[in-house]
């Protein structure tokens, strides 16, 4: 599926950072009509009678996606009976379902265990962030496995991508939004497999940043009263006349695509309906709380708003960063899965309290709202750690730690017709290969694209009017059946 994408032929996609943020939050976003509350309503119920391979369809899928690789020893399937250095420091507690077992630093988990499945049997064969990332956000692998390749315009496209080019027109706000993004691997990389690769810039997902920083997501979007819509409407009729201006000169790619944004921010300014999706200020503070007041808490707090909008397709990057530790080892924003040292130290202190909170206060809450019949919420990393706690030499830190491991690692979904307490797949005694059927991240695609209506057998076309299989993938039936 990679053939058509030879790097001799690609052109290099130089894009900083500090470049990349600020383009995005100028407002990658379509704007779309909002339906009514019955006619949303006759579609979700219709569409909720309808399952593709198996696959209850559901109105929403918020994807939490952990960058870095969440340990599974550590979290999802810990091997108690093991020795210490495969076991590690962590030790298991039980859960709300007979014979399931969690890590102690994940309680509130533990008490909804009967509410999500566990698939421990998650596979494939990349073993560095860069390329894992693309994978697991495009589901197939790139043409450089197990390396750390830069975005480039002959990357596959991302899954929310495809999902955009096959339905633009879905959404009340946007088909897809990407929320504390980009991923950022180590050192400071963008990670490719994010954007619209070969479908063009147009079919990029729009990016949300810190959501954290301002009442309002996009603080852009907040109504200004020195503008109203007329001096709005004169700005967007004069960028018009530089457009026309424009095409008849010579303009540099990047300029056209930032015009194209521009036009997007026009319409984003146009629909108060939109900038109220975005405000979390109008959200209880004890629920803000619930949620934890850091970035990633409030872009979950955020997804579960925008699903509530009818947004179809939304990733949440828990966190930002893979490694961040390094460059700020004294703020905890910036502590990413990738846990080559220091782990138990991390996670206990770090990351597992934030997530367990943030986490189990998403499934809680959509819950409380009745959103869970219609929204599936899938957890996953690129890849996992390592079965073996050691001292790496070449990274920060100053305790024993866990390298990159892909044989087999876990990830959790929730909702929309999922089995609750149930485990899907077995792992060896040390949790380092799989003991029953494994899946890879091209099934998740299959599942996600199934879960919103679009089969695995239909194709998308590039550019050229070439095709492609929206995923290689086949929907994992095991998490929804019994």
């Amino acid at each position: 599926m990679l053939r058509f994408f030879d790097e001799r032929t690609g052109n290099r996609r130089d894009l900083n950072r500090q470049e990349f943020l600020r383009i995005a939050s100028l407002g990658a976003l379509t704007a779309a009509g909002w339906p009514s509350a019955s006619g949303a309503d006759r579609v979700a119920a219709s569409s909720l009678k309808n399952s593709l391979g198996g696959v209850r369809r559901a109105k929403s899928v918020i994807v939490v996606f952990a960058s870095g690789g969440q340990s599974q020893l550590e979290m999802w399937d810990p091997k108690p009976d093991a020795p210490l250095e495969i076991r590690g420091a962590f030790a298991p507690i039980s859960t709300s379902v007979p014979g399931t077992i969690l890590s102690e630093h994940l309680p509130r988990m533990a008490r909804l265990a009967d509410k999500y499945t566990l698939i421990r049997t998650m596979s494939h064969a990349d073993v560095d962030h860069g390329s894992a990332v693309y994978l697991s956000l495009t589901g197939q692998y790139h043409a450089r496995i197990t390396s750390n390749p830069v975005p480039k315009p002959t990357d596959l496209p991302s899954l929310m991508s495809i999902y955009q080019r096959l339905r633009p027109g879905e959404g009340t706000i946007a088909p897809a939004i990407q929320l504390n993004g980009p991923a950022i691997v180590a050192p400071q990389d963008i990670a490719p497999g994010q954007f619209g690769g070969l479908l063009g810039r147009d079919f990029d997902p729009m990016f949300v940043g810190n959501v954290n920083a301002d009442a309002v997501a996009i603080p852009g979007l907040v109504s200004q009263p020195e503008l109203p819509s007329v001096r709005i409407r004169e700005r967007e009729r004069l960028l018009a006349a530089i457009d026309r201006s424009l095409k008849n000169h010579d303009a540099s790619t990047r300029m056209t695509d930032l015009n194209g944004q521009y036009h997007k921010a026009f319409e984003l300014l146009a629909d108060p309906r939109t900038r109220e999706a975005f405000d979390l200020s109008t959200e209880p503070d004890q629920l803000r709380r619930r949620y934890g007041r850091h970035r990633a808490g409030q872009a979950c707090l955020l997804a579960r708003r925008l699903a509530e909008a009818g947004v179809p397709l939304i990733t949440v990057v828990w966190n930002h960063q893979s490694r961040g530790q390094d460059l700020h080892p004294e703020d905890d924003e910036y502590y990413g899965w990738d846990t080559h040292n220091d782990i138990f130290d991390v996670l206990q202190n770090r990351l597992l309290p934030r997530f367990d909170q943030s986490f189990s206060a998403l499934l809680e809450d959509l819950g409380s709202r009745g959103m869970m019949d219609d929204t599936l919420v899938i957890c996953m990393s690129e890849f996992g750690r390592a079965p073996l706690v050691a001292l790496e030499r070449n990274f920060l830190g100053s305790s024993p730690g866990r390298k990159h491991w892909a044989a087999a690692y876990s990830i959790l979904m929730a909702g929309a017709g999922v089995s609750q307490g149930k485990v899907v797949g077995k792992t060896d005694r040390y949790g380092a290969y799989p003991a029953s059927e494994s899946y890879g991240p091209w099934d998740i695609a299959a599942t996600i694209f199934a879960a919103l209506g679009i089969s695995r057998d239909d194709h998308y076309f590039d550019p050229l009017n070439r095709p492609y299989p929206v995923t290689v993938g086949t929907p994992i039936s095991a998490v929804y059946a019994g």
